[in-house]
C-alpha cells in the first residue's frame, strides 16, 4: 500500500510529536508513524525537568547556561549549537507553559525551578577578575513538574498534534528510508497488526527514533530503544556522528538499571559509599552530587573498586534521601520513591538506596546542522528533505557528556527547529520526487530472509551475549585489550544473525519477526561504537580510556564520522565548531 503524505515523522516523543506540531500550524499534511502508542514514548520516563535560564529563582542568563554545556560535554560540543540551545530553551518553555504544561510553581506562581548536575553560575563570593577562572557554584535552572517532567511534556505535546488533526500510524514499525541521488523519498514501514508492508511516499522525513542503550546488559532505556533511525540511516550511506560517546548515568537501581532521576540530588540526596562517607564531597568538593554524571559514574566504580562498595558483594553505593524528609519527599520526587517501594521493596524514608551506573543516553548518532538537517556526509552535504533529532542526531550540543535535563532540551529546540525548517522545504518543493520502481524490494527481502530461515541461531542468545560483553568491556571505563575483545564478540555475533531462526512464521503481531529485525540494528551501533572508541586513544568525557588517561585536544578536538565500509567501518573526523570558550581543563 503507497501512502502519499507530504512530511512523514517517524517516532512519537518529544522531538517528533513538536515537529509534527510545528508542521500542523503552517498548513503541512503530516503524519506521525510510530513502534509504540505515542504515550508510551520514551519521552515519557525522562523525570527531572528541562533546563531553561529563566531566573525565576535566582539570577541566570543562557550564556551561563551555554558555557556549562559546552564545558560539560568536555570542549566537544559545536558551540553554535549551543548558543541556539541556551537561547531558545527559554522561549520553547514559555510556549510549552502556554500550551497548557503543569510545571511546578513558586510561591509568586512563576514555573518552579531546582538545582540539576553540571549546571551552575560564577561563585558571587569569587573576586578574581577572569571570569573564565572564576568558582562555579550550582544554580536553579531546571524547570520541573514534580519528578515526571517527561510524561508531561509528552501528553502536552500529543494533545496539541490531535487538536491540529495531526494524522498518527500508531504501531507502524519503520524499516528502510527510500533514497535515490542525496534525496529522501520516503519510509517503508511494517504494520505490526497485519504484517503488511506500506510505502509513504514524502517530500520530507524527520527521523527522531530514540537512542540504542539496549545494547547494554543494564540500561535505563525500554527495550524498544534499539537503534533503529540510526542504524537504517547508516545503511543508506549516513555515518554515525561521535559513537564512542554514551553516557553512564550514576544512579541506577542496582541489577535492574531502572532510573532514579538526578532530581533527587538535585533536592539534596546524597552518595553514600560502604564506609558510610558522602564521597562526592572529596571527590568534587564545589559540586559536590551536583557534578556533571560522567565523573560522578566514574567515582562511583572507583569507590567500589577501592572496596568501599555497599551490600554483601561491596558492588553498589547508596542513593541517601533519608535526609529530605516525607513532605518534600511525596511532594517533589514522588515517582521516584514509587520504584524503590515496588521494584527494590525498600523504605526510601528508612534505607538507603542500592544504585550503579546505567546505560543511559547516546550522545552520538545522526550528523545534523542546526536546523536539523541531515549531513549526508556528516559534514556539508545535506541529505534533501531528511532530517533528525533528539536521541537519534548528533547536532552536536552534548559533545562528549550531556548535561542532565540538555536532553528534553534538545528534543525539544532541535523537534521544533526541525518542523519549522520541514515547512519551508515543503513550500519550496512544489512536486513529489519519484519513487524506485520498488521502494519495499529490500526491505521485504530482509524479512523473508530471517523468515525463512533454518539457520538454528536465536536472536535472545546473541543479544545477552553481545549486551554482556559491551557492558563489561566498553562501559564507564575503556581499555584497549577490553575493547579488542568485544569487537570480537560484535564480529561474532554479526557471523552469527544472518542464521537467526524464529519460532513465528505468521504475518500479524509477529514480535518475533521485530525482535530479530531490531537486533540488526543493535549490532550495527555496537559495532560502530567499539570501533570509535578503539579509534580514540583519549579520555574525553564519558569516553573513559585507562590507558590513555588524558585528554588529547591536539589530536582528538575532532567529531568521529563512521561510515558503513562494504568489510569495516570506516572512520573519518571533522572539527569542533569553536566560537566562544577555548578549551580549558574540566575541573568542578
Amino acid at each position: 500500500m503507497i501512502h502519499q503524505i507530504d512530511a512523514i515523522v517517524v517516532g512519537a516523543g518529544g522531538a517528533g510529536l513538536y515537529g509534527a506540531l510545528e508542521l500542523s500550524k503552517r498548513g503541512c499534511n503530516v503524519a506521525v508513524l510510530s513502534k509504540l502508542y505515542p504515550t508510551r514514548s520514551h519521552t515519557g520516563t525522562a523525570q527531572g525537568g528541562a533546563c531553561a535560564a529563566l531566573g525565576n529563582v535566582e539570577e541566570d542568563h543562557w550564556e551561563w547556561h551555554m558555557f556549562d554545556t559546552i564545558k560539560g560535554g568536555d570542549y566537544l560540543v559545536d558551540q553554535d549549537s549551543a548558543q541556539i540551545l541556551a537561547q531558545e530553551a527559554i522561549s520553547t518553555i514559555y510556549e510549552l507553559e502556554h500550551m497548557g504544561l503543569p510545571f511546578n510553581r513558586t510561591p509568586d506562581g512563576r514555573i518552579d525551578q531546582r538545582y540539576f548536575g553540571g549546571h551552575t553560575k560564577p561563585d558571587p563570593n569569587d573576586n578574581n577578575p577572569d571570569p573564565a577562572k572564576k568558582k562555579r557554584v550550582p544554580v536553579y535552572r531546571a524547570c520541573y513538574a514534580a519528578d515526571r517532567t517527561g510524561h508531561m511534556i509528552l501528553q502536552t505535546l500529543y494533545q496539541q498534534c490531535v487538536k491540529r488533526k495531526v494524522s498518527f500510524y500508531n504501531e507502524f514499525h519503520v524499516i528502510d528510508l527510500i533514497v535515490k541521488d542525496n534525496d529522501c523519498r520516503g519510509v517503508v514501514a511494517l504494520e505490526i497488526k497485519t504484517g503488511e508492508l506500506h510505502i509513504f511516499h514524502a517530500k520530507a522525513v524527520l527521523f527522531a527514533t530514540g537512542g540504542f542503550g539496549k545494547m547494554f546488559r543494564v540500561s535505563s532505556n525500554a527495550h524498544s530503544l534499539t537503534g533503529d533511525g540510526v542504524s537504517i540511516a547508516y545503511r543508506r550511506g549516513v555515518p554515525m556522528q561521535d559513537m564512542e560517546f554514551f553516557q553512564f548515568h550514576p544512579t541506577g537501581i542496582y541489577s535492574k538499571g531502572i532510573l532514579l532521576s538526578e532530581a533527587a540530588r538535585g533536592e539534596g540526596a546524597y552518595l553514600i559509599n560502604g564506609d558510610g562517607e558522602r564521597f562526592m564531597v572529596r571527590l568534587a568538593p564545589s559540586m559536590k552530587e551536583l557534578a556533571p554524571r560522567d565523573m560522578i559514574s566514574r567515582f562511583i566504580v572507583e569507590e567500589i573498586r577501592a572496596g568501599r562498595g555497599c551490600g554483601p558483594k561491596k558492588d553498589h553505593v547508596y542513593l541517601d534521601v533519608r535526609h529530605l524528609g516525607k513532605e518534600k519527599i511525596d511532594a517533589k520526587l514522588p515517582d521516584i520513591m514509587d520504584f524503590v517501594r515496588v521494584y527494590m521493596g525498600l523504605d526510601p524514608l528508612k534505607d538507603g538506596i542500592p544504585i550503579e551506573p546505567t546505560a543511559h543516553y547516546a550522545m552520538g548518532g545522526i550528523p545534523t546542522d542546526n536546523d536539523s538537517r541531515v549531513l549526508a556526509d556528516g559534514a556539508q552535504t545535506v541529505l534533501q528533505g531528511f532530517y533528525a533529532a533528539g536521541e537519534c542526531a548528533s547536532v552536536s550540543v552534548h559533545g562528549a557528556n550531556r548535561l542532565g535535563t540538555n536532553s528534553l532540551v534538545d528534543i525539544l529546540v532541535f523537534g521544533r527547529r526541525a518542523g519549522i525548517d520541514m515547512a519551508r522545504y515543503l513550500a519550496e518543493t512544489k512536486s513529489y520526487p519519484d519513487l524506485p520502481a520498488t521502494p519495499e524490494a529490500e526491505a521485504q527481502a530482509s524479512m523473508q530472509k530471517i523468515l525463512d530461515s533454518k539457520g538454528g541461531e536465536n536472536a535472545a542468545d546473541i543479544r545477552k551475549k553481545m549486551q554482556v560483553d559491551m557492558m563489561d568491556n566498553c562501559g564507564v571505563f575503556r581499555r584497549k585489550a577490553d575493547l579488542e575483545s568485544v569487537k570480537q564478540t560484535i564480529a561474532e555475533c554479526k557471523a552469527r544473525y544472518p542464521k537467526v531462526q524464529i519460532t513465528d512464521k505468521g504475518k500479524g503481531w509477529n514480535t518475533d519477526l521485530l525482535e530479530a529485525m531490531e537486533l540488526g540494528w543493535l549490532i550495527d551501533c555496537a559495532e560502530t561504537t567499539v570501533d570509535a572508541a578503539l579509534a580514540r586513544e583519549e579520555s574525553r568525557g564519558a569516553h573513559a580510556r585507562e590507558d590513555f588517561p588524558k585528554r588529547d585536544d591536539k589530536k582528538f578536538l575532532a567529531h568521529s564520522l563512521a561510515f558503513k565500509g562494504e568489510r569495516a567501518v570506516e572512520l573519518k573526523y571533522k572539527p569542533v565548531r569553536i566560537t566562544i570558550y577555548q578549551p580549558q581543563e574540566r575541573k568542578y
